[in-house]
């Protein structure tokens, strides 16, 4: 069938391949490059719906795996779907459930009919295949849809990967037809397909053009940041790049981190997912224009100044590094909120300022500069 066609570039980059684009969905537009936040299981972590409505989050994550585990699809259909059960009104791309191939490999037996789990709360069995896969997500409603995948372990051998690599396009090739048969796509929903090949660039090329001959929404680069070097991860992405229809938006699946970020959008790249933010935030740590920043450093105990100066979140216009620092080390719960509510403000404020600078021109100097800047001290990571 013919896939529609939601997404339109508005402006490009002289300079680079950074594009400035909008995705429409049933849920709203968003406008790319974008960063979205991870709600694995229905829910961001330390923040509300209405906080991320505040930093105008514009899309989020949640993860097909988790929430059919618990507390169900079925059940979450009967709320009204995702967006109604968590109370989220803004679009919501929804996960396959295919890396939990990749990180729960203990716990799984993978075919090429599809993937039986083991569940990670309690040993129950159950069972991912393509069709079920476009079930669960049409059940929660998902704006955007993953095709189920097999994310290959690094390293890994070639024929590993080009194992993974055929039932990939097998499954890829199934949840499209899955997605047609149950009128996932007439309704509006969209289905990414999701490229993989690890490091071998003939593999990933290949992937990439069967892929764009099935004719998906847009199209995802899974395997990314998996323990390869960063020179690897930057190269399978530009290998990939090359290979997607100039129509259609392009996304590296969680990653990375801001100077990450810059240098894919550079590349081409539009949407972004990870949980560093987050994750970064319950443990003390905060991003800011020079790196990182470990709030259980002794020399923040008596900081006057906010994270950072000028930035205009809840966080930073309210409190100083030495009350925020004091909320880390006495171990309260609000500091998770506090440092959360920066961090993905801080992420999504980045997206803003390249969209910008793609759109004004000189998004090249800009981005370069702006690393620069960045990487110029370490942070305090080990402080």
């Amino acid at each position: 069938m013919e896939v529609r066609n939601n997404f339109t570039i508005l402006a490009r980059d002289a300079s680079s391949d950074a594009r400035w684009g909008r995705l429409k969905t049933l849920h709203g537009s968003v406008d790319t490059p974008v960063f979205m936040p991870v709600g694995t299981q229905g829910t961001v972590k330390s923040v509300t719906p209405a906080m991320l409505q505040e930093l105008e989050a514009a899309i989020i994550v949640g993860n097909t795996y988790h929430l059919n585990l618990r507390p169900g699809s079925e059940l979450i259909r009967r709320f009204g779907g995702l967006h109604a059960f968590m109370a989220w009104p803004g679009p919501i791309l929804t996960d396959s459930g295919g890396f939990q191939v990749y990180s729960l490999a203990r716990l799984r037996t993978i075919t090429d009919e599809g993937i039986s789990f083991r569940s990670h709360l309690n040993g129950d069995t159950f069972y991912l295949s393509p069709e079920n896969v476009i079930d669960i997500q049409h059940s929660l409603g998902a704006d955007i849809a993953m095709v189920l995948d097999e994310c290959s372990r690094y390293p890994c051998s070639r024929d590993a990967c080009r194992t993974g690599v055929t039932r990939t396009l097998r499954w890829a090739r199934q949840c499209l037809g899955a997605a047609s048969e149950r009128g996932f796509l007439d309704s509006g929903h969209q289905l990414f397909g999701i490229v993989q090949g690890s490091v071998y660039e003939d593999l990933r090329i290949a992937c990439a053009q069967e892929l764009t001959f099935m004719g998906f929404s847009g199209y995802a680069m899974g395997g990314i940041s998996v323990g390869e070097s960063e020179e690897d991860m930057f190269a399978q992405v530009s290998w990939t790049v090359a290979c997607l229809p100039e129509n259609r938006p392009r996304y590296v699946m969680g990653v990375g981190t801001p100077p990450q970020l810059l240098r894919m959008i550079a590349q081409g790249v539009d949407m972004f997912d990870c949980v560093l933010p987050t994750r970064l935030a319950r443990h003390g740590t905060v991003f800011t224009p020079e790196g990182t920043l470990n709030l259980r450093n002794s020399r923040f105990r008596e900081d006057p100044l906010p994270l950072v100066e000028g930035m205009d979140n809840y966080t930073c216009k309210t409190f100083s590094r030495a009350y925020l620092r004091h909320l880390v080390v006495a171990d309260e719960l609000l500091a998770h909120t506090l440092l959360t509510i920066h961090n993905l403000h801080f992420y999504l404020d980045l997206m803003k300022q390249a969209r910008h600078h793609i759109a004004k021109g000189g998004f090249k100097d800009w981005h370069l500069g702006w690393i620069a800047r960045y990487t110029s001290r370490t942070g305090e990571e080990d402080g």
